[in-house]
């Protein structure tokens, strides 16, 4: 397989770098930039190293680059095998920061799950569902499964509002998995769930919009709106480090008190 059509070899993998680094003459750059029209490795590799440049001004610190002023910093010319050294720390750097951004949207997707689901639910078994062939296909709720599946469950009632929080707590290495079931609170409103400790100390677990229709209204005319609301989350704190949990607001006015 030819370099165009896959991973090049290593001295097109220096080249790329050396590039991004700006460190070619005019002569090679002008070589590379006729194979980089071509290869789409290279341009895929030439955008992950983009910025690279600011990092030459650090090689003047590096041993045996000598002690060259500002200026020349920029023109000296790193070795291959540092310019290799370079580029896989940046890339490794950057694809970090990748997988960091994967993990954050795919805990906030879990939550949108956890919540406008169950939203749609028609018998609070299932988050929604849809047809395939001739039968019905019940789309699963992780939030209700896990908090279903979690044993230790404390409820709060609040007389005032009219919320109903019941709160599961599940002893993780980390901390404390929690799963939500909601009910009685009206829309529209924007809640969030905060553990508090027995020191005083607060850390919340998930936060979640509320429509207009409400969770967990028994009068109501819709069934989504008779529905509890499932929400899953977490915290470091330990179960026997937590004094109560709190159903807030974003306006700091509390829902629902649940002593644990």
């Amino acid at each position: 397989m030819s370099p165009t059509q896959g991973r090049p070899g290593p001295s097109e993998h220096e080249t790329v770098g050396a590039y991004a680094l700006g460190i070619l003459d005019d002569a090679e750059a002008t070589a590379f930039e006729a194979h980089l029209a071509t290869c789409e490795w290279c341009a895929q590799q030439l955008d992950e190293l983009a910025g690279m440049e600011p990092m030459l001004a650090a090689l003047a610190d590096l041993p045996g680059a000598g002690t060259p002023d500002i200026g020349d910093s920029l023109s000296a010319k790193p070795s291959p095998r540092l310019v290799n050294k370079l580029v896989d720390e940046v890339a490794e750097r950057r694809a970090q920061k990748r997988r960091r951004g994967f993990y954050l949207v795919a805990a906030a997707a879990a939550l949108i799950v956890g919540g406008p689901f169950v939203a749609v639910a028609t018998n609070g078994d299932s988050g929604g569902g849809g047809t395939e062939g001739n039968r019905t296909v019940q789309a699963a709720n992780p939030a209700k499964e896990l908090f279903t599946g979690i044993e230790n469950k404390v409820t709060g009632t609040d007389a005032t509002t009219g919320v109903t929080a019941t709160v599961g707590l599940s002893e993780k290495l980390w901390g404390t998995e929690t799963g939500l079931e909601l009910k009685g609170v009206k829309g529209p409103l924007k809640c969030s769930m905060v553990f508090v400790s027995k020191d005083g100390s607060r850390e919340t677990a998930a936060s979640w919009s509320v429509p207009k229709w409400g969770y967990g209204l028994p009068d109501a005319k819709t069934e989504q709106a008779r529905n509890p609301l499932y929400v899953s989350g977490g915290v470091a704190m330990s179960p026997d480090k937590i004094d109560h949990v709190e159903i807030i607001d974003f306006d700091g006015n509390k829902l629902v008190q649940v002593d644990v």
